[in-house]
Parts: structure tokens; sequence; C-alpha cells
């Protein structure tokens, strides 16, 4: 059995929807702005950007969790975008389908945020 590395991606719900339309089997193409595509490598710093970036822009934001091939994985330098916790693999658009037919196992929901209201309403 190949060993598999375990990632997290948050997202929002217009995303989710389409990775829930493939089945939770494969994240969608990258929009013409988006040249990279990058899960990160733990819950925590997947949880900050949909609490604080996804969740007040879209009104809510999730954390999903998936298992991707270990071996393809190696393909993909680990870069660190930050602190030394801010773990992202970036996966070049062109390679997503690649990428997706690597996924073992569903795509799962792990987290919901929700935008809070302010005390104004």
């Amino acid at each position: 059995m190949n060993e598999t590395l375990t990632l997290w991606r948050p997202c929002g719900p217009a995303e989710l929807e389409l990775v829930r339309a493939s089945g939770w089997t494969a994240w969608p193409p990258r929009l013409p702005d988006q040249p990279i595509f990058y899960p990160v490598l733990n819950e925590e710093y997947a949880t900050k950007i949909a609490r604080d970036w996804n969740a007040p822009r879209a009104g809510v934001g999730y954390v999903t969790r998936f298992n991707l091939d270990g071996a393809f994985a190696q393909r993909y330098p680990v870069q660190q975008a930050g602190g030394r916790t801010i773990l992202e693999l970036w996966v070049p658009a062109e390679e997503l389908d690649e990428f997706n037919d690597h996924i073992i196992g569903p795509i799962e929901v792990v987290a919901e945020y929700r935008r809070v209201a302010d005390a104004t309403g």
C-alpha cells in the first residue's frame, strides 16, 4: 500500500460546491487569475484562512481534508509561505487534473466557519 500525505484546503462555498459536484473526488480547474492550486500541510493554517479570510468574504469558509499519493506528492516541494507552520504545496494549474487523479479517498469537510455579524447588524 502506498503511503499518503494528508493535506488540507480552505475554501469558500463556490469552490466547495464544485468539489461536491465532482462526487468529492476532485478540485475544480483554476480560474485564469489563479495559476497555482495550493493545498496546505496543516489544519491550523487551513483553519486560519477559512475563518479569517473565506468566511468574512463569502459568508462561510470551510476546511477540507484529503489524502494524496505520497510518492506523487514528492514532485511538489513544500513551500514555506510565511511563518514556519505556513506550509503549502504549489501545484501549477495545468497539472491539477493529474493531481486530482492521485487523490486517495474522498475530499472531506472537517470544519465550517460563518461570518460573525457585527453589533450594528
